[in-house]
């Protein structure tokens, strides 16, 4: 069996991005291992708000700088660049799957327009309705998120728009 990499478990650990679980598995080793040598070596995850913040910049900068050296020893920015630069591709990630949804519940939007209502599919486009409603609901709240806007606060239209949604639901 390989010799684990505890170097690079000591950064995930201290970066604060992974649970201990993630960080087990990801280097095949047990969560109780990890935990029994962070307390030996003093560990600690006190590196997460600045592997947010760091996270928070690359996102709004246009270009995100990479410097390819490493140095044998890591240092504490070197940690959180690491960190961050993977938070920041798992949030791109979101926005790009996040502009699909939302062309599948344009689309969804579209067909509802274009059908008429009938008594025998009134139902079903009800239910169609609720879910497309829903669905840009949600679409809209997480992009909201993944783009930083209103993050302090929620949003009152879109829980204007969840509440006329649960009172459709009702009726």
């Amino acid at each position: 069996m390989a010799k684990p990499d505890w170097e690079a478990i000591e950064s995930a650990y201290r970066a604060g991005s992974l649970s201990i679980r993630a960080i087990a598995e990801k280097y095949g080793v047990s969560d109780t291992a990890i935990r029994k040598r962070a307390t030996q070596n003093g560990w600690l995850r006190d590196l997460t708000e600045k592997v947010k913040e760091a996270t928070r910049l690359k996102l709004v900068r246009s270009e995100v700088r990479n410097d390819g050296s490493r140095e044998h020893v890591r240092t504490d920015d070197e940690i959180i660049d690491e960190a961050s630069e993977a938070a920041a591709d798992v949030v791109l990630g979101h926005r790009v799957d996040l502009t699909r949804w939302r062309r599948i519940a344009n689309r969804l939007g579209d067909f509802l327009e274009s059908v008429d209502f009938t008594e025998d599919n009134h139902a079903s486009l009800s239910r169609s309705l609720v879910a497309g409603v829903d669905a840009q609901v949600k679409i809209i709240k997480a992009e909201r998120e993944a783009y930083n806007i209103d993050s302090e606060k929620k949003s009152d239209e879109t829980e204007s728009l969840s509440s006329m949604m649960d009172e459709l639901a009702k009726g």
